[in-house]
């Protein structure tokens, strides 16, 4: 905590040398958004290089001076929040004064902007982000006020602790973790019994793009039990997009790629290539739209696209067949297909790239 109140005051000492020398007070950000700054390290994924491309966030210029303003405001509630050893969701943050705010996306953004020009993680800010993941199977752990949570005993999911860095005594005798796209086909897998029938896993969904608490655990039980991981996404560019965020990271948060990604992370379905394997009729796919088309187009661009080769094959596959399908595609074959056939199939016969 010391280390961040320090990293504020710096910063606000600049700013009042530059007020004391009759200057106008600048911030300075790293460009998160810019491809130019990211390198692809295959043990690490998508990370910021050192001596990135910067933008300036100055209070003499009208277009610049209101992100100023709102990034002083924010710095200030982090330094009492530290002080104090008190916590805030962003939500939280956003509602203490929603007119000076004006959306939630920008309290988002200006705190990660925060977190990057700082260079400490989130958590440390005293920050935490409401968690929307769920986590099921052969798992229990403490919470960091004491809480014991069983995930193993229930029939439903437990959410994601909202203080990943926080949690202890992680006990498992999973053989493998599964990382689900979508709620709906992670709810189908509970009610099927699947984290027990086949042989001890741990299920985790993000429901959709993972918020930073579902990608910490992801890596936090990948640090502890070293067990391999899979993903079970749609076979669609949004999918195949997801799963690269939880292998090798995002671009805007690249500077965090260390506590994020799990490059050993492994496609198990829903692949391409499965479609024609499966001989799943035609009629209950779904045609592309430009949007996809677009995706697609991007992701086959991407730095770390070119160390796949397997992975390659199988976006030509969707990209020549203009034809996207979601895991529940496979209800067409049987209504229990997904848990009975297909991911026993793929697990014991080594179905995965």
């Amino acid at each position: 905590s010391s280390e961040v109140l320090e990293a504020i005051e710096n910063i606000i000492q600049d700013v009042l040398k530059s007020l004391a020398q009759k200057k106008a007070p600048v911030l300075t950000l790293a460009n998160r958004s810019d491809w130019r700054n990211i390198e692809f390290k295959d043990s690490v994924g998508l990370q910021m290089i050192p001596c990135c491309t910067t933008k300036q966030i100055r209070i003499d210029c009208p277009r610049s001076a209101p992100k100023f303003a709102l990034m002083l405001k924010i710095l200030s509630m982090i330094y009492k929040m530290v002080q104090s050893n008190t916590y805030a969701t962003k939500r939280d943050i956003y509602y203490s004064d929603t007119l000076l705010f004006g959306s939630q996306s920008v309290v988002d953004n200006i705190i990660n902007d925060i977190s990057c020009m700082l260079k400490i993680p989130r958590r440390s800010l005293h920050i935490l982000s409401t968690t929307k993941g769920f986590v099921a199977g052969n798992l229990s752990y403490t919470e960091e006020d004491g809480t014991k949570v069983n995930c193993t005993c229930s029939a439903t999911a437990v959410t994601v602790p909202s203080n990943v860095q926080g949690i202890k005594n992680l006990i498992s005798h999973a053989k493998f973790m599964l990382i689900v796209e979508k709620d709906a086909t992670f709810q189908r897998l509970l009610d099927d019994d699947f984290c027990n029938k086949l042989s001890p896993c741990i299920m985790i969904t993000g429901r959709g793009v993972p918020d930073l608490n579902t990608r910490l655990l992801v890596r936090k039980l990948w640090d502890t039990f070293q067990i391999p991981i899979f993903t079970l996404m749609d076979a669609d560019p949004h999918g195949v997009e997801i799963m690269c965020i939880y292998k090798y990271g995002s671009v805007s948060m690249s500077f965090e790629a260390h506590h994020l990604t799990v490059p050993s992370i492994k496609w198990l379905g829903l692949l391409p290539s499965d479609l024609e394997r499966l001989n799943i009729r035609k009629d209950v796919l779904i045609p592309f739209t430009k949007q996809d088309q677009k995706k697609l187009a991007s992701i086959q661009k991407r730095p770390y696209i070119a160390c796949q080769p397997m992975w390659k094959k199988e976006l030509e596959i969707m990209a020549a067949s203009k034809l996207k399908a979601e895991i529940q595609v496979l209800t067409s074959l049987s209504s229990d297909y997904l848990s009975r056939v297909y991911l026993p199939n793929k697990l014991q016969f080594g179905g995965w790239l």
